[in-house]
C-alpha cells in the first residue's frame, strides 16, 4: 500500500492487531509494513516512531471502555460497567499492560474514560481529591488483576520462541511450583482440589468479589463522610 493511500486510523488499527497477535516484542515497522503491504518507511512517515505508534494503538484500545450514565443507571452500576469493561479491554490487549511500564501512555482515549471515571464518582458524591483517591482504587484494583493473565501471555509467547512446546514448558513449571508450594501447610491443603486445578489462578469470580468489596468500602466512606458533614454543621 503507497504512503500516500495509508491513514494514521489503518496503521493504528494493524498496529492493534499485530500487538494482540504477537505482543510488544513482535512490534516491528516492518512487520507491520507487510500486514500492510506498504514499506516500512511509509509506516514511519505517518507515525513518527515505535513508541508514537504504540501510545496511539494504547489509545485506540482505551477508546473501547463503554461509559455509561450514572444519571441513567445510578453511580454504582456504572461504576461496576466500567470496571468490568475496562478488565475485559486489558484482557484482549494484554500488551497494553506490560506498555504501561516502560511507555508513556496518554492521548484523548484514556482521557475521555478517566474524565468519564470522575463523573460517576462525583454523581455519588465524591468531590475533589476524595474523588482522586477513588477513582485511583478503582483504577488499580482492576489493573491489579489483569496484571497475572497478561503475564502468562508474554510467558507463554517466550517460551514459545525459545524452542519447545510452549505448553509442555508451562505445565513443567507449573509443576515445580506445585512442588514448592507442598511444603507450606495452608498451600499443600488447596493442591488437588478444584481451586488449585493450575496453581495459582484465581478462584472464579474473584475479580467480581473484590470489585464488590473495594465498592463497598467506597460507599460507606461516603456515607461516613456525609455523616461527618452533618454533625460538624452548626444547630
Amino acid at each position: 500500500m503507497p504512503r500516500d493511500t495509508l491513514t494514521r486510523e489503518q496503521i493504528v488499527r494493524a498496529a492493534v492487531e499485530l500487538l494482540d497477535a504477537d505482543g510488544l516484542e513482535g512490534l516491528n515497522m516492518r512487520a507491520l509494513g507487510r500486514r500492510l503491504g506498504s514499506a516500512a518507511t511509509a509506516v514511519y512517515w505517518h507515525v513518527g516512531s515505535k513508541e508514537n505508534l504504540i501510545a496511539l494503538a494504547a489509545d485506540e484500545a482505551w477508546g473501547e471502555v463503554a461509559l455509561p450514565d450514572p444519571a441513567g443507571v445510578g453511580w454504582r452500576a456504572a461504576a461496576t460497567a466500567m470496571a468490568e469493561d475496562l478488565y475485559a479491554m486489558l484482557g484482549r490487549h494484554p500488551w497494553l499492560v506490560q506498555a504501561f511500564g516502560s511507555y508513556v501512555l496518554f492521548g484523548p482515549g484514556k482521557a475521555r474514560h478517566d474524565d468519564h471515571a470522575l463523573a460517576v464518582l462525583e454523581a455519588a458524591g465524591f468531590a475533589g481529591a476524595r474523588a482522586d483517591r477513588a477513582a485511583a482504587a478503582v483504577f488499580t484494583y482492576v489493573f491489579g488483576n489483569a496484571l497475572g493473565p497478561a503475564a502468562q501471555v508474554s510467558l507463554t509467547r517466550k517460551l514459545g520462541r525459545d524452542g519447545g512446546d510452549a505448553g509442555e514448558l508451562m505445565d513443567e513449571a507449573l509443576a515445580g511450583a506445585r512442588e514448592v508450594a507442598a511444603g507450606f501447610p495452608r498451600l499443600a491443603a488447596r493442591l488437588g482440589t478444584s481451586a488449585a486445578e493450575e496453581y495459582g489462578a484465581a478462584p472464579d469470580d474473584s475479580f467480581g468479589y473484590g470489585l464488590r468489596i473495594l465498592l463497598d468500602g467506597l460507599a460507606a466512606d461516603l456515607a461516613g463522610h456525609a455523616g461527618e458533614r452533618k454533625s460538624s454543621c452548626p444547630v
